[in-house]
């Protein structure tokens, strides 16, 4: 089974550029949400309702890594990839690549925490895990 996978074109924006004429390093993390919350909705429920129902997914870890620069205006394709690695966290792994060549420009990870309003620790629902052990061709 090919785990939940989904793709998002989007362009560099000026705001997401620095003085040295690529994407400001921090940007990152927001394009990675970027990728979560558009992955999600494809899945057929988007993040607000599983807030509703009760379950959080807080950042508890990040990691990224620079390949190359992108400019403002460059057309770029960001693919996220869900997992679940434990029964009380999901993965997000992020790939960003100008859209026309493939050329990387950066790629991590984010890894969440399923826990409830109150913070406390979640077993993930039926609903979620049936979400991310049926496969998914979203590509």
């Amino acid at each position: 089974m090919n785990p939940p996978t989904d793709a998002v074109r989007f362009r560099v924006r000026y705001s997401d550029t620095d003085q040295m004429m690529t994407y400001y390093n921090a940007r990152v993390l927001e394009w990675f949400e970027l990728g979560r919350n558009e992955l999600i909705r494809a899945l057929g429920k988007p993040y607000r309702l599983w807030e509703q129902e009760g379950v959080r997914l807080p950042v508890c870890e990040a990691h990224v890594e620079f390949d190359g620069p992108a400019q403002y205006d460059d057309l770029l394709r960001l693919t996220t990839t869900l997992s679940m690695p434990s029964r009380a966290r999901v993965r997000f792994d992020s790939r960003v690549v100008m859209d026309e060549t493939d050329r990387p420009v950066c790629h991590g990870y984010t890894i969440h925490a399923v826990v409830d309003p109150g913070g406390r620790p979640l077993r993930p629902p039926a609903w979620m895990t049936e979400m991310l052990t049926v496969r998914n061709d979203m590509r």
